[in-house]
């Protein structure tokens, strides 16, 4: 089984500047067959991870499908601003 918040906490670090407010959490789901995952940063570095139009969200959802193959289930990602 993959620890998928640390697989994106390791994907979402060397992009944020203030890595000590940097936190991933993985929240209970309503659907045993997704994975919500919730990314805590600095505002300045929430707007990062989105990116422009939401490119490096995207980009991020798309490399945390692929880590949740093995375990059959849907990625979901919030970004929250602590």
């Amino acid at each position: 089984m993959v620890e998928l918040e640390k697989v994106l906490y390791n994907l979402v670090k060397p992009i944020v500047e203030d890595d000590k407010s940097l936190d991933v959490r993985l929240m209970p789901s309503l659907n045993e067959n997704e994975a919500v995952l919730h990314v805590y940063a600095a505002n300045e570095d929430i707007a990062k991870l989105v990116g422009r139009q939401g490119s490096m969200a995207v980009a991020l959802r798309q490399m945390m499908s692929i880590a949740s193959h093995a375990d059959n289930k849907k990625i979901s990602i919030k970004f929250e601003t602590i």
